[in-house]
C-alpha cells in the first residue's frame, strides 16, 4: 500500500479516486460535495416531501389522462427500481414497466421482476438485445481496454426507456435513481459519459468493423430531442419518498418474495463480474466504496459496517466468483489465458477514440447559460410588476 494512501474520516472513499481532496480533518471532497448538493433531498421535512410527492403524482396523472399508461418505470430487478414501482402503484399511478435484457440477467433478477409485475398487475415491456451484435460490441470494448464496458448497457437502457415514453406519448420516466443510495458522484476516471453514441460506434468500428444495426443507442442530440422537444423528464422517484434501502428491502421480501443481492447492481451477472472482478483486477477500482460511502453519509449504514464490508472480496464467496468466471468465459467464447492477457494490458481512455463528450460539454454549457439568463430575466420581470 502506498505511503500516500489516505481514507476519508467520514465516509470510506480513498485515494483510489485520483481527484480526491481531504480537508484539515481528513474529510474528503466527495462526501462534502454530496452533502452540499443532496442534503436538501436527504433530510427534507416529511411534510414538505409529501407535498412535493403529491404535486408530482398530480402532474403525472394529469398529463397521462386518456392514455394507456401515465408513466414509464425502468426495471432492472434491483431494490431501487423495484421500490419505485411499488410506490408508484401505491400512489395510484398507471406505469408501464420497461426492462432491457442484454443477455446477462441473473435468474434471481428475472424472478424478482416477474414476482413484482404479477403481484402488482403491471404491464411489462422487455426489450431483448440482439445477443450476437451485443457480444461483438462488448468484445470491441474489451479489445479497446477502456474502463466503462457498462456504457453499452446504460446507454441502451436509457434509449429503450425514452423510446417507450415517446411511443405512448408520456412525459415522465420515474426511475429508481436516487440520492440516498447513489447520490455521491462516481470518480470521473471510473466510468464514461453515458450518452456517448459516437464512442460506442467508434469502438465497434475500430475493433471488429462492427456496423450497428439493432443496438438502441442514444446520443446527445437524441437526449436533447427527448428532453426539450418531446419534454420527457427522467425523474428520480425515490427522492420524493422517505427512502431507506433496508426498510424497502424488508417490505419487498415480505410482500413480493423478493430475493436480495449482495451488492448494488449485482442483479446482472455481467455487472456483478465487472464490478466484482474486472474493475478491481484490471483497473484497481472498487465501486463499493462510492456506494457504501453514500449509505454512510445518508445515515443508512455505519462507517464501521462499511469498512468491514470492504475487508471482504466483492463476491459472496470465492466459489461464486469462480462460477462467474467460468460463465463469462463460456458466454464470451474466451479462454482463461485470454482473460489473463486482458487483465494484464494497460488501460486506455475512452477519449482516445471518437467521442461526443466535448460536443456535449459545449451544448450543456450553452443550455446552462440560457437557463441563467432566463432566470435573471424572470427575476427582473417579477421585480418590475
Amino acid at each position: 500500500m502506498s505511503k500516500d494512501y489516505q481514507i476519508c474520516t467520514r465516509c470510506v472513499m480513498d485515494t483510489s479516486a485520483k481527484d480526491i481532496i481531504f480537508d484539515e480533518e481528513g474529510v474528503c471532497n466527495y462526501c462534502t460535495e454530496f452533502l452540499n448538493e443532496c442534503s436538501y433531498i436527504l433530510f427534507k421535512d416529511s411534510k414538505e416531501r409529501r407535498k412535493e410527492l403529491d404535486e408530482l403524482v398530480g402532474k403525472v396523472k394529469a398529463m397521462g389522462q386518456g392514455k394507456r399508461y401515465d408513466c414509464i418505470i425502468g426495471l432492472s430487478g434491483g431494490v431501487d427500481s423495484s421500490w419505485a414501482l411499488v410506490q408508484a402503484m401505491q400512489a395510484g399511478l398507471r406505469p408501464l414497466g420497461v426492462h432491457m435484457d442484454n443477455g446477462w440477467d441473473s435468474e434471481l433478477a428475472q424472478n424478482n421482476i416477474a414476482n413484482l409485475v404479477h403481484g402488482l398487475g403491471v404491464d411489462l415491456h422487455t426489450h431483448v438485445i440482439d445477443w450476437d451484435e451485443y457480444r461483438k460490441l462488448m468484445q470491441a470494448f474489451f479489445d479497446a481496454d477502456v474502463i466503462d464496458i457498462e456504457l453499452l448497457y446504460d446507454n441502451a437502457m436509457l434509449a429503450v426507456n425514452y423510446r417507450q415514453a415517446a411511443k405512448y406519448g408520456l412525459k415522465f420516466i420515474l426511475s429508481g435513481s436516487n440520492s440516498a443510495t447513489e447520490g455521491m458522484r462516481i470518480p470521473c476516471q471510473w466510468n464514461w459519459f453515458k450518452y456517448d453514441k459516437r464512442n460506442i460506434k467508434a469502438l465497434g468500428k475500430s475493433f471488429g468493423g462492427i456496423q450497428i444495426n439493432t443496438f438502441p443507442a442514444i446520443g446527445t442530440l437524441n437526449f436533447i430531442y427527448y428532453e426539450f422537444v418531446r419534454k420527457i423528464k427522467w425523474t428520480p422517484f425515490p427522492d420524493y419518498l422517505e427512502y431507506n434501502k433496508f426498510e424497502a428491502l424488508h417490505i419487498l421480501e415480505r410482500d413480493f418474495g423478493y430475493k436480495p443481492y449482495p451488492y448494488k447492481h449485482y442483479e446482472s451477472v455481467f455487472t456483478r463480474f465487472y464490478q466484482g472482478y474486472i474493475l478491481p483486477q484490471k483497473f484497481q477500482v472498487d465501486k463499493r466504496r462510492v456506494h457504501l460511502s453514500t449509505l454512510v453519509v445518508s445515515h443508512q449504514m455505519s462507517r464501521e459496517d462499511a469498512l468491514r464490508s470492504l475487508e471482504e472480496i466483492p463476491y459472496p464467496t470465492i466459489q461464486e466468483q469462480e462460477e462467474d468466471i467460468r460463465y463469462f468465459l463460456k458466454k464470451m467464447g474466451w479462454t482463461r489465458e485470454e482473460l489473463n492477457d486482458y487483465l494484464k494490458r494497460p488501460e486506455k481512455s475512452h477519449g482516445v477514440y471518437h467521442s461526443e463528450k466535448p460536443f456535449c460539454d459545449i451544448v450543456f454549457k450553452i443550455l446552462s447559460g440560457v437557463r441563467t439568463i432566463l432566470r435573471a430575466g424572470m427575476r427582473h420581470f417579477v421585480k418590475s410588476i
